[in-house]
């Protein structure tokens, strides 16, 4: 009885033993306010990883269920003082990239091929950025790493 029981637990928990993107984990710091981001910057980065964001349950304030796989802790992690700028990430890469945002106030941003600056890439605009940390993942739609760019910019 003890085994069937324990065995039930595991069955009501399924998200237990899946990995997904951990917003507690940390990614490289950056800190910037938005007239230093009027000027774009870059940072290099492997897209990719081996968590499946499509089975994470991620609930996406953006266009399109998220899919595609990242890293489990994030790439980067955005301190941002907005002042009253939008905010833009865009990601170049030699493959077909997405990007994966998380607000401090626990939203989900996800985007695949927005970018029309660079086929297969990804876009994301914040026209109300607020003040706060931003995690972000740079993916890619399929199991493949690839090297790429993440870039930020305000206007």
């Amino acid at each position: 009885m003890k085994r069937l029981l324990i065995a039930a637990a595991f069955v009501a928990m399924p998200g237990v033993a899946m990995a997904c993107p951990e917003v507690n984990l940390d990614g490289t710091e950056l800190r910037f306010d938005g007239q230093s981001l009027y000027q774009p910057r870059s940072f290099n980065v492997v897209a990719g990883g081996t968590e499946n964001i499509a089975k994470c349950g991620i609930r996406n304030l953006t266009s399109g269920r998220p899919e595609g796989f990242v890293a489990r802790a994030p790439d980067y992690e955005l301190n941002f003082r907005g002042n009253g700028y939008e905010l833009e990430f865009r990601v170049e890469s030699e493959c077909d990239s997405i990007l994966l945002i998380n607000t401090g106030s626990g939203n989900w941003y996800w985007d695949d091929d927005d970018n029309t600056e660079s086929a297969l890439d990804a876009k994301i605009r914040l026209t109300r950025a607020s003040d706060g940390w931003y995690d972000i993942w740079i993916g890619t739609i399929g199991r493949d790493t690839c090297n790429a760019r993440l870039i930020i910019e305000t206007f």
